[in-house]
């Protein structure tokens, strides 16, 4: 969750943003972006009833928020940001989600980041390898054990 300091709140604010601000576009959101007086930036979500039910508006504030999230330090501090979910987004998956999030920061000026951002991990999906490691049975002892690996489990004896 957004730490309330990064959050748009207030309706005036939010109309003054979507009036004035700077818009780009790309198939799944619209950010709009208008500078503000402060040393970070906000964010605000809007999610219309074209999206789908109240289940499904939810899960596309939620993609939103959680993208902004995970990208929060490659945004340029000292602005309102609006991002908009757009009727496609009902259906996609957080990592084009997360690469919308980012091209669309990047178009509209307000990215620090030059490098493409990194792949995100699919939810369910380990982002890193884990070692090998031994499990031993308190109830045999040292005279049996297993290998535990992420891809099978073998017995040995030692």
């Amino acid at each position: 969750m957004l730490k309330k300091r990064y959050r748009l709140r207030g309706s005036a604010r939010f109309s003054e943003v979507r009036e004035k601000g700077k818009s780009v576009a790309h198939p799944l959101a619209v950010l709009v972006a208008l500078p503000n007086d402060l040393p970070h930036s906000r964010f605000g979500f809007s999610v219309s009833r074209r999206i789908g039910k109240a289940v499904q508006r939810n899960r596309a504030k939620r993609l939103l928020r959680e993208a902004v999230r995970l990208q929060l330090s490659n945004f340029a501090p000292g602005y309102d940001v609006i991002l908009i979910a757009r009727a496609p987004l009902r259906d996609a998956r957080f990592a084009d989600v997360y690469d919308a999030v980012a091209q669309l920061a990047r178009r509209a000026g307000i990215w620090l980041s030059s490098q493409p951002p990194a792949a995100a991990a699919q939810p369910g999906e380990r982002s890193e390898v884990l070692p090998r490691t031994e499990v031993k049975d308190e109830n045999l002892g040292a005279l049996d054990h297993q290998t535990v690996s992420n891809d099978h489990i073998q017995t040995a004896s030692p």
